[in-house]
């Protein structure tokens, strides 16, 4: 009866949500100028080497780590060596915590005044790195690429191959896979779009229906449960103008089942074993919309399946991996006994009574 009430409050809450009158200050406003950095803008992998004091940051992963300083080393716009003074800390929640990763996700933060730098304007950057291993990092990063063959209005992100270089111990280094993932008021500002505050309750329903579906297949196709969009778990909310609803923008792909990240468990309240089952956590949406979502997977199927073909750094093995694992999802998007019953039907039932994960109430 508790949690019937405060869904009830927080439903009518959503009702004085108005993106063009949110309190000044509490929008998060984005600049035309920031809208497109030529960083995220390539594919081409970037080389970089950073130098830090590495046990330092790794034992640094309490609630509020600090920042460590860092010598980057990259190639500028111009093609010359250069090396500047960063700072790092470790990032995350899952991955901070040391038994989950043994390399866990960073924080760049970069100088104001970095001459021909390929980062773009930026202040910091979230840099995903190996955890424990370089096969999950290329993993989750062709995910964001797929998802940004389906709409625009999805985060952007650069490959790089990192030498980690640790302070105190002279003459051993790591190279390893890792990819940065651009700001959040970038990705705004390219959709010409601002960044809802986190503070306002709004439910699926509440969402443009049709990028909503499209949000919601996508996490079917790439079997990830972990997200929420009313409590703004691995969500971000776009706000485009005061005519039309917010749109979802999803992130952190770790927890789905074509990256099957070993610590990777799905909440036993789902009734799943393995997040390589998929389970549509989407609400229904009309036969037009169904329709429309379907002609979009479909007509993208190709470019799809080339992110992983045409990528030179999987090995056969990895290709058929997460092809195989595409497949299983065109065959349900494709059949429409298959579609009704694990999309559809499984809409309808979430609309009904909708399964809140623990941790994310």
């Amino acid at each position: 009866m508790i949690a019937w009430i405060l869904s009830v409050i927080a439903s009518l809450s959503l009702l004085h949500y108005q993106p063009q009158t949110a309190p000044a200050g509490n929008q998060e406003k984005v600049s035309a100028a920031a809208s497109e950095n030529p960083f995220f803008a390539r594919d081409d992998i970037v080389e970089l080497t950073l130098a830090l004091p590495l046990q330092n940051i790794l034992k640094d992963r309490g609630p509020t780590p600090g920042f460590h300083p860092a010598l980057l080393t990259y190639r500028d716009t111009a093609a010359a060596l250069k090396t500047t003074a960063v700072q790092v800390k470790v990032r995350g929640n899952r991955r901070k915590d040391p038994t989950v990763c043994g390399f866990p996700p960073l924080l760049v933060s970069f100088p104001p005044d970095i001459l021909g730098s390929p980062f773009g304007q930026v202040k910091e950057l979230k840099l995903i790195t190996h955890c424990l291993s370089d096969t999950y990092t290329l993993r989750e990063y062709l995910v964001y690429k797929v998802y940004n063959l389906l709409t625009d209005k999805s985060f952007r992100v650069r490959l790089c191959r990192i030498t980690y270089k640790d302070n105190a111990r002279k003459g051993r280094a790591d190279v390893h896979y890792a990819f940065f993932l651009e700001e959040a008021k970038a990705m705004a500002a390219r959709n010409d779009a601002t960044l809802v505050p986190k503070q306002f309750f709004i439910g699926m329903e509440h969402m443009n229906q049709k990028d909503m579906a499209t949000l919601a297949l996508f996490q079917y196709m790439i079997g990830n449960t972990d997200w929420s969009v009313p409590y703004r778990h691995n969500i971000r909310m776009l706000s485009i103008n005061q005519q039309v609803k917010p749109v979802a923008v999803a992130y952190d792909f770790d927890y789905s089942g074509i990256v099957m990240a070993p610590y990777a468990v799905p909440p036993e309240q789902l009734g799943i074993t393995s997040v390589r089952q998929r389970l549509f956590r989407g609400y229904d949406f009309p036969p037009e919309t169904y329709a429309e979502a379907i002609k979009l997977f479909n007509s993208r199927r190709p470019a799809i399946y080339n992110v992983y073909l045409s990528c030179p750094y999987l090995d056969q093995e990895e290709k058929l991996f997460a092809t195989r694992y595409l497949d299983d999802f065109y065959k349900t998007l494709n059949n429409a006994k298959d579609f009704e019953r694990s999309i559809v039907r499984a809409g309808i039932r979430n609309g009904q009574r909708y399964t809140n994960v623990k941790g994310l109430e």
